[in-house]
């Protein structure tokens, strides 16, 4: 019943600049913590960034001074403004989300499908 969606991603030249949404949707009462994690090919999926619902951030060093991520409370969505992009952030982008889908209830973490961003040299 939830849904995480991600779009933004695409080829670019290293130096360009890429943004990323991933919208939260379906039977949401409240979200938590919401993040970005990436994949390249041959290696294991890492955190890139998370945003807590009072904005708190955090990013890995790779990414630091040149990711920023962000979240729109109201349109259950999180962004990351990926600048100065290196061929070495070439690489399949998820979004996740720890959301409780009614007051009382646990908190799950979904996961969106991944966007795959690629960055020529």
């Amino acid at each position: 019943q939830v849904q995480l969606v991600e779009s933004g991603g695409g080829l670019v030249q290293a130096g360009g600049s890429l943004r990323l949404s991933c919208a939260a949707s379906g039977s949401i009462f409240n979200i938590n913590r919401m993040g970005w994690y990436r994949q390249a090919p041959g290696k294991q999926r890492e955190l890139v960034a998370r945003i807590t619902s009072g904005d708190n951030t955090y990013y890995a060093d790779s990414v630091k001074g040149r990711f920023t991520i962000s979240r729109d409370n109201a349109k259950n969505t999180v962004y990351l403004q990926m600048n100065s992009l290196k061929p070495e952030d070439t690489a399949v982008y998820y979004c996740n989300a720890n959301i409780a889908v009614t007051a009382g209830s646990a908190w799950y973490l979904y996961w969106g499908q991944g966007t795959q961003v690629t960055v020529s040299s």
